[in-house]
């Protein structure tokens, strides 16, 4: 494993645990029953959505790099024309993710450091994207079918079917997400199912992080 995302010495640092999976996946119904349960969530969308308030350094970047167009009448960020431009331009999705990574990957490590608890999950989308699985001790999918998501999408977005595909074109696939997983929650079923395999997990990573401490 590469350096951990903290600057604790390796004895007192939490186990961490990369959350992952495709859009319209589960991941955040799995984040929030982790967190109900007590463990440490740290969420990189979460922190994409704060970098970006109004007045912030990342926004006037991102508005100086894209133009004013891309901001509401509110003065926030215009997400939805956003991704349209994104998802339909890899080269200006390289372009938004040059600056919001690097600011997004400071306030995870900054998060990181000052959190307690015997481990962390840390739910990072682009995981794979951005090769960053072996800066964690177990990675951790929540997997669906590509079909399921695709429907998801629709319901969740109002996206068109030719939206939804876009923007599936642009993760990793789904055989690469599980080619790195540790551990998989297969996200078809009810949401008590998938809380139960959550609660499975919760009870296997303390006794991990209890192990990795002894």
């Amino acid at each position: 494993m590469s350096t951990p995302p903290d600057a604790r010495s390796a004895d007192r640092r939490p186990l961490l645990i990369a959350l992952t999976g495709g859009i319209a996946s589960g991941k955040t119904a799995v984040a929030n029953h982790f967190a109900k349960l007590g463990a440490t969530v740290i969420d990189t969308d979460e922190i994409a959505r704060q970098i970006v308030e109004p007045g912030s350094p990342v926004l006037e970047q991102i508005v100086a790099e894209f133009g004013s167009d891309i901001i509401d009448a509110s003065g926030r960020l215009d997400r939805a024309r956003m991704r349209e431009r994104i998802f339909s331009d890899a080269e200006q999705r390289a372009k938004l993710e040059r600056i919001m990574h690097p600011a997004i990957r400071a306030e995870l490590a900054r998060r990181s450091a000052s959190a307690d608890g015997p481990y962390q999950i840390h739910v990072i989308p682009l995981l794979v994207e951005k090769s960053r699985a072996e800066e964690y001790d177990r990675v951790l999918v929540v997997d669906c079918p590509v079909e399921t998501q695709i429907e998801r999408l629709m319901t969740r977005d109002k996206s068109t079917f030719e939206q939804a595909q876009k923007i599936l074109d642009a993760q990793a696939s789904r055989a690469e997400r599980l080619e790195i997983a540790d551990d998989v929650i297969v996200n078809t079923g009810t949401l008590a199912e998938l809380e139960r395999f959550v609660e499975t997990l919760h009870k296997n990573y303390l006794l991990l992080a209890q192990t990795s401490q002894d």
